[in-house]
């Protein structure tokens, strides 16, 4: 099957459903021929269409105290070719998948190929995309396999999503949960709001800078908010969860896998236990001297790219689009002397509607997270002196990488 966008259909429904039956081969094939950008569609005059290209298949990541587990993940493939596809998507699984980020307003067209599970060959998991707390138009693009396709390994589908509501949301595959999250399914997913394009109250001032505004007051909002309460100048994706590293040894070792002993002892931040959290750039995925050095396929792709430093100038306001994915316990997550400011729960605002609705928003040092649930915060930085601060769990005996102490779920937000 060619590379082609499908770009003329006149219904969202439609457009979905038309893609599943596109998807009825199955092979890998590409749902639009870019890289991830935006794609013009003449047709109907819409500019606003977003592509992804997923693989969902397996890998390794490094742990905060060397230690390398194997993992399952999805990977950015877009621009990849229907030829190239299964190659590219092999041992590329990232810890944590790919951020995806979104636009009110915006189609989004997402096709997930699973690659198969190389270090497990005698698996034939499928795989599904899974738009956790997004409002699908039809149960059959929300990943549930109850209601829903899973991808096959060799096969490929496409998901349509018309994004509707701003917030911060989540992904995962949702075959197998409790197996495939624990084993790193799983990565951010948020929405900008149409705030950030129109402003708010005719007054074109308000429109953010990242919107093209250069003067404006914000870099964005996290909310159509009407007042500009939800207005900050840097956000930040932090996803929390943990792996359970026998669980993940077991499983490489091809040996049953112990469910009912799953104990975490390897808690993360996107994807890295401290002093990982802060390191700036992507992390090398693979660690040689442990695996096969001999075997090609073993080494040189990137399965860390998410870093969870939090920078800013002293003055701004930081939002932190904090989620949390992890599969065994709740978690709660501080500040040393920054309060934070909730104003969003659950991909909402934390008001009525309009700018004069009932304000719900709330101060606190810390925040509480179970498995699913995912919270807006906003850190205003003004009168606050230079230095480095930690935003960590309060679960304490989680400040670990296993064994090894002063580390896990804990990274530093440096104001300058």
């Amino acid at each position: 099957m060619k590379s082609r966008i499908l770009a003329t259909i006149p219904a969202a429904i439609l457009g979905a459903l038309m893609g599943i039956a596109n998807n009825a081969s199955a092979a890998p094939f590409v749902q639009c021929n870019t890289k991830g950008e935006v794609v013009t569609n003449d047709a109907t005059g819409n500019p606003n269409i977003l592509c992804m290209h997923l693989s969902g298949g397996d890998g390794f990541a490094k742990m905060g105290d060397g230690q390398v587990l194997y993992t399952f993940g999805f990977a950015d493939i877009s621009g990849s070719t229907e030829a190239s596809a299964m190659s590219d998507g092999i041992l590329a699984a990232a810890a944590p998948a790919p951020t995806i980020m979104l636009e009110e307003g915006q189609q989004f067209y997402l096709t997930l190929t699973n690659v198969g599970m190389i270090k497990r060959p005698d698996l034939f998991d499928p795989h599904t995309v899974h738009f956790h707390g997004f409002p699908n138009a039809s149960s059959i693009l929300d990943g549930v396999p109850d209601l829903s396709i899973s991808v096959n390994p060799g096969a490929s589908l496409s998901y349509y999503y018309n994004v509707a509501r701003p917030g911060t949301y989540m992904y995962h595959c949702h075959v197998e949960a409790a197996e495939h999250m624990q084993m790193g399914m799983l990565g951010n997913l948020y929405v900008h709001p149409k705030q950030d394009v129109t402003g708010f109250g005719g007054d074109a001032n308000t429109v953010a800078r990242r919107a093209g505004n250069a003067t404006g007051t914000y870099q964005g909002y996290a909310y159509n908010d009407g007042d500009g309460s939800t207005g900050y100048d840097r956000e930040f994706p932090i996803q929390i969860w943990s792996f359970d590293g026998n669980f993940h040894i077991q499983h490489i070792n091809v040996q049953p896998l112990p469910f009912a002993e799953m104990r975490d002892d390897y808690p993360m931040l996107n994807g890295r236990g401290y002093p990982d959290t802060v390191e700036p750039g992507a992390l090398a995925a693979l660690d040689e001297t442990k695996l096969n050095p001999a075997d090609p396929a073993d080494l040189g792709k990137v399965s860390q790219a998410v870093s969870s430093l939090i920078t800013a100038t002293a003055g701004e306001k930081i939002l932190l689009r904090i989620s949390n994915l992890n599969v065994t316990r709740f978690y709660t997550l501080a500040t040393n002397g920054l309060p934070m400011k909730v104003v969003g729960q659950g991909a909402a605002q934390l008001r009525g509607p309009g700018a004069t609705g009932k304000e719900m928003y709330y101060t606190t040092q810390s925040v509480t997270l179970g498995g699913g649930e995912a919270k807006d915060v906003i850190i205003d930085t003004a009168g606050v002196p230079a230095g480095t601060y930690f935003l960590y769990t309060t679960n304490l005996n989680y400040l670990s990488n296993k064994d090894e102490d002063f580390g896990g779920m804990m990274t530093e937000i440096r104001i300058n």
